[in-house]
């Protein structure tokens, strides 16, 4: 298995692999061919033997000089729970703090259990929100009407 970065090339075919390893949800209108034409330098894809098996896309805060943002991460079905997305986050990590980051944010869905577990366990801590749901602080709104996010922050060292 290695790690690369992504290329504009991988849209067609990460695209249509996205809705289907989300049990055939629409997610794929969530990372638009943008993010494969600005953001390669900081986004991940890995491989094992030339088939795509994770992703992860994310950026650098235009707005925030030390600040780095995990937009969206995946892992192939078949290989979940085989560390792929730590080691996705410990490469991404190491890129943002080339770029002299040391803040690094992300989002999840506050019924995304699997998510909560998986940042809270990579040293992520959740920011305060606006109000608590299932006793975890959310974001109302943040990812859109009736979309209430998880704001998580890890500070790396």
């Amino acid at each position: 298995m290695n790690i690369r970065s992504l290329q504009s090339s991988d849209y067609a075919i990460l695209s249509p692999l996205i809705n289907e390893w989300w049990g055939e949800q629409n997610m794929s209108d969530r990372l638009p061919k943008l993010f494969f034409e600005h953001f390669t330098n900081t986004s991940l894809i890995m491989e094992n033997d030339g088939e795509i098996i994770g992703f992860l896309v994310g950026f650098l805060s235009q707005s925030q000089s030390n600040e780095a943002f995990i937009h969206f991460v995946g892992v192939h079905p078949g290989y979940r729970k085989q560390n792929i997305a730590k080691r996705l986050y410990d490469v991404f990590f190491h890129v943002v703090k080339q770029y002299n980051r040391n803040i690094v944010k992300c989002v999840t869905s506050p019924t995304n259990k699997v998510s909560i577990a998986f940042h809270t366990n990579m040293g992520f801590r959740m920011e305060k929100g606006d109000k608590t749901i299932d006793n975890v602080s959310v974001y109302t709104n943040y990812g859109g009407e009736n979309q209430d996010r998880i704001l998580f922050c890890k500070i790396l060292e």
